[in-house]
Parts: C-alpha cells; sequence; structure tokens
C-alpha cells in the first residue's frame, strides 16, 4: 500500500502522523511510505532521517493526498485538507466529529473511508489509541490548571501544593478514566488537596485502591458536583462518552459560584467540553475568563509535547498501521471488531452511531456499509 503522512496544520501541532521508527517498520514490510517535507520538524525529526528509515519526501500536502492511498494524520484534517481527499481513499487520524457537523459533512462529500483512532475499541472495553494522548492530556492538564492560578495569567495566585503553614489548593477531577487518573496521579505528586468524582463504584474503588489516601473519592451526581466545585480552586474535566459529545456537567451557575480567580480545564473539549461555559482555545490563546473563573480549553492540549506525544502515539497506531495496510480497509475491518468500531464514514454514510445520533444525521452500520462496494 501506498502510504502518506502530511505535515499538521493545526494552530501549534507539532505532531507527526509517523516517526521514522514507525516509517521503517512500514516500508520493512514492502510498503511504500511518503512524507510531506518537514512534517517531522515539530518532533526534530528530519526529512533525512526519514530518508534513512526508507520513506521518500514529496514538496507539499497536494502531492502527499494525490499520490497515496492511506493517509495517516494526528489531528482532524481541517477544510483545506479534507477538501483534498478522494472517494475511496483511507484516512486514519483522531476526528471527534460528534460537536463538528461541519468536518462530518465534507467527510460524507468526500466519499472517503475514514477511521477515527478514537473510536477503536480493545478487548476490554478500552479506547487503545486515545489512551496515550488521554494519558499526556491528563498529566499536562495540572501543568496548564497550576499556571492558570499564577496571578499573572489571571489566577488567584495559589500554589498547588501550597507550603508550610498555607494549605494546598483545591482540585476537583470530574471523571475516572485514563485523563482523570493521570491527572490525580500528577495533582498528588504536587501535594494538592485531590478530589476526583465518577459516577461508576468500581473506577472509584479503582481509584482508592491506587491512590489510598492521597486522594478523595465522590460519587458524581449533582449534589455533590456542585458542592465540589463551588469549592474547588481547580477543576479538571476528564469525562468521555466515545464517539459522542461529552455531557455539559458543569453548568454555567456552578461556574458563576466559583471562587474569583480559580481556573477550570476541560481536557474533554475536543467532544465539545463538559463545562457548559468552555469554547474550544489554541495554544496561541489557551485561555479566557467567565465570572473571573480562568477557562483553559485547548483541543490539542499534547500538542504542546509534540516528541513525547508523537512516540507515545505511533507506539499504538503502528500495529493497525500496518495491519490495513497488508489486508486493505476492508478486509481489516471485517477481522477485527475493535478496528471496525473506529470507522466513522465510509463512502458518504457516517459509520459510528454515536456521531449519528450528536448530529442528527442517517446512521448506517458498518457491515452494512463495508457490504457494499465502492464503485470504480
Amino acid at each position: 500500500m501506498i502510504i502518506g503522512v502530511p505535515k499538521e496544520i493545526k494552530v501549534h501541532e507539532y505532531r507527526v502522523g509517523m516517526t521514522p521508527a514507525s516509517v521503517k517498520e512500514v516500508t520493512s514490510a514492502g510498503h511504500t511510505v511518503y512524507i510531506e517535507t518537514t512534517a517531522g520538524e515539530g518532533i526534530a525529526c528530519s526529512d533525512q532521517e526519514y530518508i534513512d528509515a526508507g520513506a521518500m519526501i514529496l514538496d507539499n500536502a497536494d502531492q502527499v493526498f494525490s499520490t497515496c492511498e492511506m493517509i495517516v494524520k494526528v489531528k482532524e484534517p481541517l477544510a483545506i485538507e479534507r477538501e483534498k481527499l478522494r472517494p475511496d481513499q483511507l484516512l486514519f487520524t483522531y476526528l471527534h466529529l460528534a460537536p463538528d457537523l461541519q468536518q462530518t459533512q465534507d467527510l460524507i462529500k468526500s466519499k472517503a473511508v475514514c477511521i477515527a483512532y478514537e473510536t477503536v475499541t480493545s478487548d476490554n472495553g478500552s479506547l487503545p489509541l486515545l489512551a496515550p494522548m488521554s494519558e499526556v492530556a491528563g498529566r499536562m492538564s495540572i501543568q496548564a490548571g497550576a499556571a492558570c492560578l499564577e496571578k499573572s495569567n489571571g489566577g488567584v495566585g495559589l500554589l498547588l501544593g501550597g507550603v508550610a503553614g498555607v494549605p494546598p489548593a483545591k482540585v476537583v477531577i470530574i471523571g475516572g478514566g485514563v485523563v482523570g487518573t493521570n491527572a490525580a496521579q500528577m495533582a498528588i505528586g504536587l501535594g494538592a488537596d485531590v478530589t476526583l468524582l465518577d459516577n461508576n463504584i468500581d473506577t472509584l474503588r479503582r481509584i482508592n485502591a491506587q491512590f489510598g489516601s492521597t486522594i478523595k473519592t465522590a460519587y458524581s451526581n449533582k449534589f455533590n458536583l456542585e458542592s465540589l466545585v463551588k469549592d474547588a480552586d481547580l477543576v479538571i474535566g476528564g469525562v468521555l462518552i466515545p464517539g459522542a459529545a461529552a455531557p455539559k456537567l458543569v453548568t454555567a451557575e456552578m461556574i458563576k459560584e466559583m471562587r474569583a480567580g480559580s481556573a477550570v480545564v476541560d481536557v474533554a473539549i475536543d467532544q465539545g467540553g463538559c463545562f457548559a461555559t468552555s469554547k474550544a482555545t489554541t495554544h496561541s490563546e489557551p485561555t479566557y475568563i467567565v465570572d473571573d473563573v480562568v477557562h483553559y480549553c485547548v483541543a490539542n492540549m499534547p500538542g504542546a509535547v509534540a516528541r513525547t506525544s508523537a512516540f507515545a502515539l505511533n507506539n499504538a497506531t503502528l500495529p493497525y498501521i500496518l495491519r490495513l495496510a497488508k489486508l486493505g480497509y476492508k478486509d481489516a475491518l471485517l477481522a477485527d471488531a475493535h478496528l471496525k468500531n473506529g470507522l466513522n464514514v465510509i463512502h458518504g454514510k457516517v459509520t459510528n452511531q454515536s456521531v449519528a445520533e450528536s448530529l442528527k444525521m442517517p446512521y448506517v452500520s458498518p457491515d452494512d456499509a463495508l457490504s457494499v462496494s465502492y464503485p470504480d
């Protein structure tokens, strides 16, 4: 298969779809890889490193999209990239379609085959291609939140861990999944007063077993949310419903009741956000203030630590890239129900039920969509 990796063009997105190590594995398996020139600059990987790994370098994204059968990216294609997609071309990347009607419509129009990292599943029900970036984002959320509490950034001027004689900041984490667990680890390590909410008792038991007396847990209901958010210095939103828009758990009224100079970090912003006051921001302008509360809602948070993120992501995506290249998308999807769960759009049809329901679009099951051959 001919595989292409364009340079990411989202604001301050420095990750790349394939590292030189991944390229070497894929080319060693007999496939061809084209890399857009300087695509790896953001992770300190030169064109020469890609050439040494067996790739060929193309001058621009137009050449990559027009030459290759499969496009491997990191972030969702922007409008200018979606225009380059062609019928039956395979796109493998993060998509986050549930809150993004325009992108979904454009992918439908392209008639491309679009597999989203974030809805690929595993035997234990986890999301293996989302997990590495959730680990990064969870850990970064505490770094970002700590910065938001600094006076120069609009915060109240609070040190997360406090000092002798001065109590630590109160950190509330909503969601005990990969994001929440990693956020808790970082916040505890910095000495914060940490409370984690989840609506799954087994998850709360796991958190208690992992962190012991260094963390408090609470069942996530309206009463607990309202009381804990109101009293928090920093709230981390790490809620996820696979493929669907994130629920707005924290209302505008709750934000209004928070102390002036407190902060919220919405890690769920890729799926629309779990704070009613959230709107996507960028690394160049990461924060804004609503009712004296600093909001950090960067939609590609792991892009700030691009090298770590790109290598972590490639560790997870490489086996799937190899499988898709070896079998072709149809046989690969039919042979692997978990990979098939990643299929979001194919030949003009939405094949992820959560996306279809969120956007009020017709849904076609992946099996039905794959049973129809694409016309030559």
